[in-house]
């Protein structure tokens, strides 16, 4: 049986605390931009879940002012992370907190935001490595 590619509840980061964390002074222990999205993340142990990671979409209104164009970008966003992040292996125990902005001032194709959060996901593996890949590498 195929691996489902549903998102969860439990996979939306939306504590106001924890957001704050992410995108605050010192917050961030990963943070990368591949253009049009930004990437930052942090490690939470406190994190109740059991997700290993959660994660927001944001589109400021700066970078596009109609609702429809932020609504657009935010499902495209959303649907390449929905396809692309079982990518993604943590060690066990580690709960990541991630967040994407849009960094672009108009639209961009689906094409170019899958192909973005593809070598953001990548990035993300590299710096939070799995515990077969540590093993691997010794």
């Amino acid at each position: 049986m195929p691996e489902s590619l549903r998102l969860y509840k439990k996979e939306k980061l939306c504590s106001a605390v924890a957001i704050e964390q992410l995108f605050g002074p010192g917050g961030a222990d990963f943070a990368r931009l591949v253009y049009p999205l930004r990437v930052v993340a942090r490690r939470n142990p406190r994190r109740r879940s059991d997700a290993p990671v959660a994660f927001m979409i944001s589109v400021p209104k700066k970078r596009l002012r109609h609702a429809v164009d932020r609504v657009a970008m935010r499902r495209r966003i959303r649907e390449a992370y929905r396809l692309n992040h079982r990518s993604i292996s943590l060690e066990e125990g580690i709960r990541l907190d991630v967040g994407f902005v849009y960094v672009a001032n108009g639209l961009v194709s689906y094409a170019e935001v899958e192909r973005s959060m593809l070598r953001l996901l990548h990035g993300l593996q590299e710096a939070f490595p799995a515990v077969a890949d540590k093993e691997s590498g010794q």
